[in-house]
């Protein structure tokens, strides 16, 4: 049974019935048959939805469990591995800094990170051998935030060389450490001229600790979470709230699910002492906080009731495409990237809900957010389950949410 939490929200979120919004409430009522049909058929353990519009919250449910083999239900502030949707706070982070005049984005990371000045090119000749070429342009700011800086990526020439880099050396170690080893691992692709899914946010992350002086970890908690209230976002979950983290699962025969931590004690999310702060995917948070992330970019910058994060245009050119048409398309055509963020370019070519100039990420445990401008909408559905390439669980909550439009 799908369990409508809305009212166990924070009491400072805003919430609204749906048709004060222009929402059909009869329309949103299709959400927990779709979820049920997901957690029935044993795809995934349960789900988290939320959706909000002109800044308030008419739709947060769950259905299913944090926990099946105990049977522990979800509930409105249960904690989620977000994995890469780290990406656009770490992005948002860096941006900071650029407001304050800090650095341009045509400006070389060399300049912050002098191991990647002179990089090397993989390149695969016909007969299938791989030749290292000297990389005949300099890795850019942008090239890291848009992920076109070549960064070897898990399936390309470097896939193993990049594995070794990524391999911790010890509790101890800081995300300082890997980049440094990554600076060591061939490009995939030269800079600027391909889309190439990678851990350059690791690079941004970084960037963010050099030119401001604080971990990664200090200038989130100052600069982004604790202005915005997002009390239960963190790279390491704390122990007193451990007991609302919820378990991952991995899909096994049939693809039904199997827990992959089936103790979260012993995860990673919860190391002690945790210091490597990872730009690209370290972060654990709860549906709640992650609204109020969302909503501060879909309302340019601020909150209605919060300080300004960041200026108006800021948020513009991030959730501008910057990767033009010259570049591998992202997750089929009339997809394009901002600063941190998937765009949507063209709803024909896309042939999905989202209006032009919506923008998104997801996160490897099937975590996944929009904005929607041009509707002052936003959507968020979350579960844990890794892998998920074989689930429509994103599309079909966009899709639904998106036909409830009532106005």
């Amino acid at each position: 049974m799908t369990i409508d939490v809305l009212r166990s929200l924070p009491s400072d979120l805003p919430i609204a019935s749906s048709e004060e919004v222009g929402l059909s409430a009869e329309r949103l009522q299709r959400i927990g048959p779709l979820i049920d049909r997901y957690v029935d058929a044993e795809l995934i353990p349960g789900a988290l939805t939320l959706v909000a519009r002109r800044g308030r919250i008419a739709h947060c449910e769950v259905r299913g469990f944090a926990n099946v083999e105990k049977q522990i239900p979800l509930r409105a502030d249960t904690i989620f591995r977000i994995a890469s949707m780290t990406k656009p706070i770490t992005s948002v982070a860096l941006m900071l800094l650029y407001e304050q005049g800090r650095f341009q984005l045509s400006d070389p990371i060399a300049k912050w990170l002098p191991a990647f000045e002179k990089m090397e090119v993989a390149v695969r000749k016909e007969n299938g051998d791989v030749e290292l070429r000297a990389a005949k342009r300099a890795i850019k700011v942008r090239h890291v935030l848009t992920h076109t800086g070549g960064i070897a990526g898990g399936l390309g020439p470097n896939a193993k060389a990049l594995a070794e880099a990524s391999r911790m050396r010890g509790r101890d170690e800081v995300i300082g450490d890997f980049v440094d080893r990554l600076a060591m691992v061939p490009l995939d692709n030269e800079p600027g001229r391909v889309w190439s899914y990678s851990r350059s946010t690791c690079i941004v992350g970084r960037l963010v600790e050099l030119i401001s002086g604080q971990t990664l970890a200090e200038f989130f908690d100052e600069h982004i979470f604790g202005p915005l209230g997002m009390v239960d976002t963190h790279f390491f979950v704390p122990e007193e709230k451990q007991g609302r983290f919820c378990v991952a699962y991995t899909p096994g025969d049939g693809h039904r699910i199997e827990p992959s931590e089936p103790d979260t004690l012993d995860s990673y999310w919860l190391s002690k002492p945790g210091v490597y702060f990872m730009g690209s995917g370290g972060l654990a948070s709860t549906a709640a906080d992650y609204f109020r992330f969302a909503d501060m970019l879909l309302h340019g910058g601020r909150r209605p009731t919060g300080p300004r994060i960041l200026g108006r245009k800021t948020v513009e050119l991030m959730t501008t495409n910057h990767i033009g048409d010259r570049f591998m398309e992202l997750g089929g055509p009339g997809q394009g990237f901002g600063l941190g963020f998937g765009v949507a370019l063209d709803r024909g070519r896309s042939h999905t809900m989202p209006t032009e100039g919506s923008y998104t990420w997801g996160g490897a445990f099937n975590t996944h957010w929009w904005n929607d401008p041009a509707e002052d909408l936003f959507g968020l559905a979350m579960t844990q389950v890794r892998p998920y390439d074989h689930l429509n669980l994103r599309e079909d909550f966009q899709t639904v949410v998106t036909a409830a439009i009532d106005d």
